[in-house]
Parts: structure tokens; C-alpha cells; sequence
């Protein structure tokens, strides 16, 4: 399941992504307009300027806006920062990869080769899926 913070954090990108320009925005007006709580949205915010998706500026006419255009934003990024691991399980992940304690045979394991599936048809779509897409709705 999304987790709040990832859903918040789209939104709050998707809100930036359609000013169309590099003006900052408040933190008080995308949290208005998208309804998420202003601190919340304050730590999510942080959390994607610490990872190079946006930047800030401070004083009157400050706020926050996207260091690059939303074309040149993949949702795998956005995913991984907000939400950790794309797979579901460890065994089959592609950067947290992790060996599960009750599995001696990966290879011989349903559960694997099923979330083998799952992750890759997830990966495909958020590749395949960029900021820009989400901002033309």
C-alpha cells in the first residue's frame, strides 16, 4: 500500500510541476490547495530538497520549486526517495536487495518468481512514467 508521505509527495510535485515556471511556491499554498497537513508536507518537502528534486528559497517570495523540468523527473526516483524499495519482498529487489531468513532456495521459491513479475511490470510503469505525465491531467 502507498504510504501517505509518497501520496502527499506526488501530489505536492504534481502541484509544482504545473506552475510551469521556477517561482517558488509556499509551503502554505500547496499545502492549501492539495489539503495535506503543513507540517507534514513540510518534512516531505525537506526530505525531496535533501534529494535534489527541488530546491528552495528563502524570505518574501520564497518557497519551494523543481531543480529540474518534470520531464526529466522519473517516478522511479520520486518512489525510491519517498518510499523506499519499488519490490515488495527483499529477495528480489534491485537496490535493497536481501536474502528472506525462511527461504533456502530462491530459485525454487513461487513467492520469488511471482514478485519477480511484480516488480518488473511496477518498474516498467515508473519508467516509462515521468512528473511531466502526472501534470498533464
Amino acid at each position: 500500500m502507498l504510504s501517505k508521505k509518497t501520496k502527499y509527495g506526488i501530489k505536492a510535485l504534481t502541484y509544482l510541476g504545473r506552475q510551469g515556471n521556477k517561482i517558488p511556491v509556499q509551503i502554505a499554498t500547496i499545502s492549501k490547495s492539495e489539503n495535506i497537513s503543513l507540517k507534514f508536507l513540510e518534512s516531505i518537502l525537506l526530505t525531496l530538497r535533501k534529494n535534489g528534486i527541488l530546491a528552495s528559497k528563502k524570505g518574501k517570495g520564497g518557497g519551494y520549486y523543481l531543480l529540474k523540468e518534470p520531464s526529466e523527473i522519473p517516478m522511479t526516483s520520486i518512489m525510491r526517495i519517498l518510499e523506499g524499495p519499488i519490490s515488495m519482498v527483499p529477495c528480489v529487489s534491485l537496490n535493497f536487495y536481501e536474502k528472506c531468513d525462511d527461504c533456502p532456495d530462491e530459485t525454487a521459491c513461487a513467492v520469488h518468481k511471482l514478485m519477480i513479475q511484480v516488480r518488473d511490470n511496477t518498474l516498467k510503469i515508473f519508467r516509462n512514467t515521468s512528473l511531466a505525465d502526472l501534470c498533464k491531467n
